[in-house]
């Protein structure tokens, strides 16, 4: 392994584990293939950054992490049904292809692999669903930056800021501690590519459901795909609010995120609001209730 790798962890952190974590470096990329190297490295990269920024699973920060991880990727897997829908949707209604050009086919690959990243991710294959989610956005961000060029220099910071909240949505599953990562919740093969099946159909079942009236609401349209990966996420997502401040984390993404889709604005903030509000209110009342039932039992 580089020492350069090894520089990345604490002082201390290296001196006590370091020879541990070279040894382990070279017994998963012996005989290995580049690719294999370079995602061994990518996951030393990420464990030093989670020490240098007290984020590890023994740090309150890492738990938090844990916490708001589902949410955030099922935020992004919101978000990219909702393009989709919207893309699907607007060439349904008009006749015309709802993308044109290189640079829009690749914005919507790139919304796919963010779909079926979220998806793979929430279903248990955490490390390449969170990946394959990280690398959709970066390439969304990417791509739009490249739409605006020449003139992405002089492009105003309330434009540009568009492109920021998401990556770093998608950066918060990357940082989730490794030893409390969401356990697997499809065992099977057959499951899971039954899943990735049933998701990109809901997308299109979602953008051609009555296409002149309610689907041509921004946020009926935003708000089915949410319900959806939150049911995919279930209720070990859940059981990890446990405060108000927890609550207000893993709704934040869905806010954001909404909020750059053009779903959320002035217009309906308010209402989105009180009902996050009174969900956050019914699960702290289920929680007690749970807690309650099982303490007279």
């Amino acid at each position: 392994m580089s020492l350069r790798l090894l520089r990345l962890y604490p002082a201390q952190f290296r001196r006590d584990f370091g020879d541990e974590i070279a040894e382990a470096y070279r017994e998963a990329t012996e005989g290995a293939g580049r690719l294999a190297r370079v995602r061994e490295g990518c996951d030393i990269v990420a464990h030093a950054l989670r020490l240098r920024l007290r984020v590890g699973s023994a740090h309150r920060g890492g738990r938090l992490l844990a916490a708001v991880a589902p949410f955030a990727l099922a935020a992004m897997g919101a978000r990219a049904a909702f393009l989709l829908a919207s893309t699907l949707n607007r060439a349904y209604v008009t006749g015309r292809p709802g993308v044109e050009g290189p640079i829009g086919h690749a914005l919507v690959a790139c919304d796919l692999l963010t779909l079926v990243g979220a998806v793979v991710a929430l279903s248990g294959r955490y490390a390449f669903g969170v990946r394959s989610a990280f690398a959709g956005v970066a390439g969304t961000s990417a791509f739009l930056l490249a739409a605006s060029l020449p003139g992405a220099l002089e492009m105003p910071l309330e434009h540009a800021a568009y492109l920021l909240p998401p990556l770093l949505i998608a950066a918060l599953p990357l940082l989730c501690p490794a030893d409390l990562r969401p356990a697997r919740r499809i065992g099977s093969t057959a499951g899971l590519v039954a899943l990735l099946s049933w998701a990109p159909l809901s997308v299109v079942i979602l953008a051609l459901l009555d296409a002149g009236g309610i689907g041509m609401m921004p946020l009926w349209r935003f708000a089915v795909p949410v319900v959806a990966v939150l049911v995919l996420a279930g209720r070990p997502a859940l059981s990890g609010v446990r405060t108000a401040g927890g609550f207000a984390l893993a709704v934040a993404p869905f806010l954001v995120l909404g909020h750059f889709s053009g779903v959320v604005g002035e217009a309906n903030a308010v209402p989105c609001l009180a009902l996050l509000a009174a969900t956050g209110l019914a699960l702290r009342l289920w929680r007690r209730r749970s807690s309650g039932t099982a303490g007279h039992a």
